[in-house]
């Protein structure tokens, strides 16, 4: 069971902090989806695309399976969401095993069914080993840029990694490799998914530092189960802050408490996020949409033409 508005709100009252209907809804929103692997996966996914679609996002992706293992299934998704939602769809596409004409081709399609936004990414090796660049493959996500506008005028989304990427020597080559993303052509970044807007801030200023003025989007990831998000953190080296374990804790069987305490979480690291002047939010829904579309009502974003 889903909690409601009220819940969380009176969740917002019992801790002392303002509540978040006070926020102006001037923000701008993105959602992330997979692609789903069964039919019943697959009417989760459309009942979220249903149930966020009224928000106005201003685009959703559709992720890309690790060597390309769900290429086609990306390819259908994102042309319905597209077609179907009337949404602007982006689609994920790597460098991972497959030649550069093979990856030119894949853009080449997606541009003549209409898909002009593509989230540019290395990817990952698909065993979980070390990544190696396929021969006569993209070696990077730098080339991969170059590549895509080669073919035509993609609007270009890549990663950013707020805590380093894994594979990254430290934090200053991160952000030079993120640098070069942009001079290649990128438009923006998404972030990987983090829980203490500190690091957020610094990593933006390290950035502006290094002359990059363009859109930083922090990537937030409602915590659907705790375990899940430890595996993933683990992968990703993201940090999971010692207070969270403790509020998860004894909540594996209780969902709806489960819910409440993720979406108070994530609706404060994004209230913190926007006091600290971010605008635009970007959301891992995991094809779930209870979680990301309460965070989004807290923030004060509402369904095109309803007022606030």
């Amino acid at each position: 069971m889903t909690p409601t508005l009220d819940q969380l709100q009176e969740a917002k009252t019992a801790l002392g902090a303002p509540l978040f209907s006070d926020l102006p809804g001037d923000i701008d929103i993105s959602f992330e989806f997979f692609p789903p692997k069964t039919d019943k996966m697959a009417e989760t996914l459309w009942s979220s695309v249903a149930t966020l679609s009224p928000l106005g996002p201003r685009f959703v992706s559709v992720t890309y399976g690790a060597g390309g293992t769900t290429r086609d299934r990306t390819h259908e998704q994102v042309v319905r969401i597209q077609n179907e939602a009337n949404i602007p769809a982006a689609a994920h596409l790597t460098c991972v095993n497959a030649t550069r004409e093979e990856v030119d081709e894949v853009a080449r399609h997606y541009w003549q069914e209409g898909i002009r936004h593509i989230v540019a990414l290395r990817g990952d090796a698909p065993d979980g080993g070390t990544y190696t660049p396929h021969p006569g493959g993209y070696a990077n996500a730098v080339e991969l840029i170059s590549g895509l506008k080669a073919v035509a005028d993609f609007e270009i989304s890549v990663a950013a990694y707020p805590e380093v990427h894994p594979d990254s020597p430290d934090a200053q080559s991160d952000i030079d490799n993120l640098k070069a993303k942009f001079d290649a052509g990128a438009d923006r970044a998404i972030t990987q998914f983090f829980f203490d807007p500190e690091c957020f801030f610094r990593f933006r200023d390290d950035a502006a530092k290094a002359g990059i003025d363009a859109e930083i989007v922090p990537g937030i990831m409602p915590v659907m189960s705790f375990a899940a998000v430890q595996r993933m953190s683990g992968m990703c080296g993201t940090d999971i802050p010692a207070w969270m374990e403790g509020l998860f804790d004894g909540l594996d069987d209780r969902p709806a408490a489960r819910q409440l305490v993720s979406a108070t979480i994530a609706a404060e690291l994004c209230r913190k996020l926007y006091a600290g002047g971010v605008r635009q939010f970007h959301f891992y829904t995991l094809n779930r949409a209870e979680l990301s579309y309460a965070i989004c009502h807290m923030l004060g974003k509402r369904p095109a033409g309803n007022a606030l």
